[in-house]
């Protein structure tokens, strides 16, 4: 109730030492979201690569979810959305 309220959605990233959540304003960018978790990586964003939090879990790892053909490339224009699974590139 809280997140509907203040208009919030969670998106998430994770690595190999880390899962994690993150709370961004509904309609954000890929870019703004990035600057949630650093500033640097919404200055040098270039692309995101994305796929849902049910995708994931579905295929048990990011590298067999991509080999099967689930992660995205988005740009700079791209809106996340809830449960998007986010991995950031950016160039600083």
């Amino acid at each position: 109730t809280a997140y509907s309220i203040l208009d919030l959605i969670t998106f998430l990233t994770t690595g190999e030492d880390e899962s994690r959540a993150w709370e961004v304003r509904r309609g954000a960018t890929a870019p703004e979201a990035a600057g949630v978790i650093h500033s640097d990586l919404q200055r040098g964003f270039i692309r995101a690569e994305v796929m849902t939090y049910d995708e994931l879990v579905v295929a048990g790892s990011w590298d067999e979810a991509k080999a099967q053909g689930h992660m995205r490339v988005e740009g700079k224009d791209y809106v996340v959305a809830e449960g998007d699974v986010l991995h950031v590139r950016f160039a600083v």
